[in-house]
Protein backbone atom coordinates (compact mmCIF):
# COMPACT_ATOMS: atom_id res chain seq x y z
CA UNK A 1 0.00 0.00 0.00
CA UNK A 2 1.32 3.45 -0.95
CA UNK A 3 2.32 5.98 2.00
CA UNK A 4 -0.38 8.32 0.81
CA UNK A 5 -3.20 6.02 0.62
CA UNK A 6 -2.59 4.77 4.12
CA UNK A 7 -6.00 6.30 6.64
CA UNK A 8 -4.95 8.50 9.27
CA UNK A 9 -6.07 7.34 12.66
CA UNK A 10 -9.11 8.35 14.62
CA UNK A 11 -6.69 9.30 17.06
CA UNK A 12 -2.65 9.07 17.56
CA UNK A 13 -1.86 6.73 20.12
CA UNK A 14 1.44 7.24 22.28
CA UNK A 15 3.22 3.44 21.97
CA UNK A 16 5.82 1.79 23.72
CA UNK A 17 7.10 -1.09 21.70
CA UNK A 18 9.45 -3.55 23.50
CA UNK A 19 11.03 -5.47 20.40
CA UNK A 20 14.87 -7.15 20.77
CA UNK A 21 15.22 -7.86 17.22
CA UNK A 22 16.61 -4.56 15.68
CA UNK A 23 14.99 -5.03 12.13
CA UNK A 24 11.84 -5.85 13.44
CA UNK A 25 11.72 -3.03 16.18
CA UNK A 26 12.43 -0.30 13.69
CA UNK A 27 10.06 -1.82 10.88
CA UNK A 28 7.45 -1.71 13.60
CA UNK A 29 8.34 1.78 14.43
CA UNK A 30 8.25 2.65 10.64
CA UNK A 31 4.77 1.30 10.79
CA UNK A 32 3.58 2.44 13.47
CA UNK A 33 4.76 6.17 12.49
CA UNK A 34 3.12 5.58 8.95
CA UNK A 35 -0.07 5.08 10.63
CA UNK A 36 -0.06 8.36 12.34
CA UNK A 37 0.93 6.73 15.45
CA UNK A 38 4.02 7.80 18.08
CA UNK A 39 6.31 5.19 19.15
CA UNK A 40 7.21 7.27 22.22
CA UNK A 41 10.16 4.37 23.24
CA UNK A 42 11.75 1.53 21.51
CA UNK A 43 13.68 -1.03 23.71
CA UNK A 44 14.72 -4.38 23.50
CA UNK A 45 14.58 -6.12 26.48
CA UNK A 46 11.81 -6.20 29.73
CA UNK A 47 13.62 -4.03 32.18
CA UNK A 48 13.89 -1.64 29.64
CA UNK A 49 10.21 -1.66 29.26
CA UNK A 50 9.09 -1.29 32.38
CA UNK A 51 11.34 1.67 32.89
CA UNK A 52 10.09 3.68 29.81
CA UNK A 53 6.16 2.90 30.55
CA UNK A 54 7.28 4.05 34.22
CA UNK A 55 8.54 6.90 32.03
CA UNK A 56 6.35 7.98 29.13
CA UNK A 57 2.87 7.06 30.14
CA UNK A 58 1.73 5.28 26.79
CA UNK A 59 -1.75 4.76 25.75
CA UNK A 60 -0.22 1.33 24.90
CA UNK A 61 2.34 -0.92 25.01
CA UNK A 62 3.55 -3.73 22.26
CA UNK A 63 5.83 -6.52 23.08
CA UNK A 64 7.24 -9.53 22.24
CA UNK A 65 7.11 -12.75 25.07
CA UNK A 66 11.15 -13.75 24.51
CA UNK A 67 13.44 -10.92 25.36
CA UNK A 68 16.85 -10.54 26.89
CA UNK A 69 18.55 -12.01 28.95
CA UNK A 70 17.29 -15.29 28.64
CA UNK A 71 14.79 -14.97 25.58
CA UNK A 72 11.88 -17.49 28.18
CA UNK A 73 9.06 -14.93 28.70
CA UNK A 74 10.37 -11.99 29.81
CA UNK A 75 8.50 -9.27 27.92
CA UNK A 76 5.31 -11.08 28.98
CA UNK A 77 6.32 -11.39 32.65
CA UNK A 78 6.83 -7.68 32.20
CA UNK A 79 3.61 -6.44 30.68
CA UNK A 80 2.02 -8.79 33.63
CA UNK A 81 3.63 -7.13 36.03
CA UNK A 82 2.62 -3.58 34.49
CA UNK A 83 -1.05 -4.71 34.55
CA UNK A 84 -0.64 -5.27 37.88
CA UNK A 85 0.28 -1.82 39.08
CA UNK A 86 -1.38 -0.40 36.06
CA UNK A 87 -4.68 -2.18 35.60
CA UNK A 88 -6.19 -0.39 32.98
CA UNK A 89 -2.78 0.15 30.79
CA UNK A 90 -3.66 -1.42 27.48
CA UNK A 91 -0.80 -4.07 26.24
CA UNK A 92 -1.20 -6.00 22.94
CA UNK A 93 1.59 -9.06 22.77
CA UNK A 94 2.60 -9.59 19.51
CA UNK A 95 4.92 -12.63 19.52
CA UNK A 96 6.40 -15.65 17.36
CA UNK A 97 5.33 -18.31 20.37
CA UNK A 98 2.09 -18.81 23.18
CA UNK A 99 3.90 -18.77 26.36
CA UNK A 100 1.06 -20.17 28.33
CA UNK A 101 2.69 -19.72 31.80
CA UNK A 102 2.06 -15.88 31.90
CA UNK A 103 -0.24 -15.33 28.68
CA UNK A 104 -3.67 -16.50 30.62
CA UNK A 105 -2.33 -14.06 33.45
CA UNK A 106 -2.40 -11.36 31.29
CA UNK A 107 -5.68 -12.07 29.57
CA UNK A 108 -7.02 -12.36 33.32
CA UNK A 109 -5.63 -9.12 34.50
CA UNK A 110 -7.05 -5.84 35.01
CA UNK A 111 -10.73 -6.43 33.94
CA UNK A 112 -9.74 -8.99 31.14
CA UNK A 113 -10.09 -5.99 29.03
CA UNK A 114 -7.23 -3.69 26.98
CA UNK A 115 -5.22 -6.58 26.04
CA UNK A 116 -4.18 -8.54 22.65
CA UNK A 117 -2.41 -11.65 22.36
CA UNK A 118 -1.30 -11.96 18.15
CA UNK A 119 1.18 -14.46 16.68
CA UNK A 120 3.45 -12.63 13.81
CA UNK A 121 3.23 -15.75 11.42
CA UNK A 122 -0.86 -15.39 12.44
CA UNK A 123 -1.06 -11.79 11.15
CA UNK A 124 -1.95 -11.82 7.26
CA UNK A 125 -2.22 -7.89 6.72
CA UNK A 126 -0.73 -4.70 7.91
CA UNK A 127 -4.17 -3.70 8.38
CA UNK A 128 -5.17 -5.99 10.64
CA UNK A 129 -2.11 -5.24 12.99
CA UNK A 130 -2.68 -1.77 12.82
CA UNK A 131 -7.05 -2.38 13.71
CA UNK A 132 -5.83 -4.62 16.69
CA UNK A 133 -3.79 -1.96 18.39
CA UNK A 134 -6.14 0.43 18.15
CA UNK A 135 -8.96 -2.07 19.45
CA UNK A 136 -7.08 -2.65 22.46
CA UNK A 137 -5.95 0.76 22.91
CA UNK A 138 -9.64 1.65 23.03
CA UNK A 139 -10.56 -1.45 25.99
CA UNK A 140 -11.07 -4.03 23.36
CA UNK A 141 -9.43 -7.71 23.56
CA UNK A 142 -8.15 -9.02 20.76
CA UNK A 143 -6.90 -12.85 21.23
CA UNK A 144 -5.56 -14.93 18.10
CA UNK A 145 -7.54 -18.18 18.42
CA UNK A 146 -4.37 -20.70 18.24
CA UNK A 147 -3.78 -18.86 21.77
CA UNK A 148 -7.02 -19.59 22.74
CA UNK A 149 -6.83 -23.29 21.62
CA UNK A 150 -2.94 -23.84 23.39
CA UNK A 151 -4.78 -22.21 26.40
CA UNK A 152 -7.25 -24.05 26.41
CA UNK A 153 -5.50 -27.52 27.03
CA UNK A 154 -4.76 -27.19 29.96
CA UNK A 155 -8.20 -25.94 31.00
CA UNK A 156 -10.60 -28.29 30.04
CA UNK A 157 -12.94 -29.06 33.14
CA UNK A 158 -15.08 -25.76 31.87
CA UNK A 159 -15.50 -27.58 29.18
CA UNK A 160 -17.05 -31.00 29.73
CA UNK A 161 -20.37 -28.07 31.15
CA UNK A 162 -21.26 -27.13 27.47
CA UNK A 163 -23.11 -29.33 24.85
CA UNK A 164 -21.17 -29.50 21.50
CA UNK A 165 -23.11 -26.84 20.26
CA UNK A 166 -22.18 -24.69 23.03
CA UNK A 167 -18.78 -25.29 22.26
CA UNK A 168 -19.02 -24.80 18.67
CA UNK A 169 -20.69 -21.00 19.75
CA UNK A 170 -17.67 -20.46 22.18
CA UNK A 171 -15.09 -21.21 19.57
CA UNK A 172 -16.53 -18.95 17.09
CA UNK A 173 -16.78 -16.54 19.57
CA UNK A 174 -13.49 -16.80 20.30
CA UNK A 175 -12.63 -15.81 16.85
CA UNK A 176 -14.11 -12.87 16.95
CA UNK A 177 -17.58 -13.86 14.97
CA UNK A 178 -20.95 -11.61 15.81
CA UNK A 179 -24.36 -13.49 16.55
CA UNK A 180 -25.10 -13.03 12.68
CA UNK A 181 -21.67 -14.28 11.55
CA UNK A 182 -21.88 -17.44 14.07
CA UNK A 183 -25.74 -18.07 12.73
CA UNK A 184 -24.34 -18.26 9.12
CA UNK A 185 -21.30 -20.70 10.08
CA UNK A 186 -23.50 -22.63 12.11
CA UNK A 187 -26.63 -22.66 9.99
CA UNK A 188 -28.88 -21.82 12.57
CA UNK A 189 -30.78 -18.35 13.35
CA UNK A 190 -29.60 -15.09 15.58
CA UNK A 191 -31.74 -15.97 17.95
CA UNK A 192 -30.57 -20.18 18.30
CA UNK A 193 -26.97 -18.13 19.13
CA UNK A 194 -28.33 -15.87 21.36
CA UNK A 195 -29.68 -18.93 23.41
CA UNK A 196 -26.79 -20.73 23.31
CA UNK A 197 -24.56 -17.94 24.38
CA UNK A 198 -27.18 -16.98 27.49
CA UNK A 199 -26.55 -21.42 28.44
CA UNK A 200 -22.78 -20.52 28.30
CA UNK A 201 -22.75 -17.90 30.23
CA UNK A 202 -25.29 -19.88 32.97
CA UNK A 203 -23.04 -22.66 33.07
CA UNK A 204 -20.08 -20.28 33.23
CA UNK A 205 -21.42 -18.67 36.11
CA UNK A 206 -20.48 -15.12 34.39
CA UNK A 207 -22.78 -12.36 35.46
CA UNK A 208 -25.14 -10.62 32.68
CA UNK A 209 -23.40 -7.95 30.71
CA UNK A 210 -23.54 -5.75 27.43
CA UNK A 211 -23.38 -7.92 24.00
CA UNK A 212 -19.35 -7.59 23.58
CA UNK A 213 -17.80 -7.53 27.20
CA UNK A 214 -20.36 -11.00 27.75
CA UNK A 215 -18.01 -12.25 25.10
CA UNK A 216 -14.81 -11.58 26.62
CA UNK A 217 -15.76 -12.80 30.10
CA UNK A 218 -17.10 -15.61 28.29
CA UNK A 219 -13.59 -16.29 26.77
CA UNK A 220 -11.46 -15.81 29.41
CA UNK A 221 -13.23 -17.76 31.41
CA UNK A 222 -11.64 -20.74 29.87
CA UNK A 223 -8.24 -18.90 30.36
CA UNK A 224 -8.34 -18.84 34.16
CA UNK A 225 -6.19 -21.41 36.06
Amino acid sequence: MRADRVDRPARALRVVLAEDSVLLRDGLIGLLTRYGHEVVAAVGDAEALVAAVGEHGPDIVVTDVRMPPGFQDEGLHAAVRLRETRPTLPVLVLSQYVQRRYAADLLDSGDGTGVGYLLKDRVGQVEEFVDALTEVADGGTVIDPEVVRQLLRRRRDPLERLTPREREVLALIAEGRSNGSIARELVVSEAAVGKHISGILTKLDLPPADETHRRVLAVLAFLRA
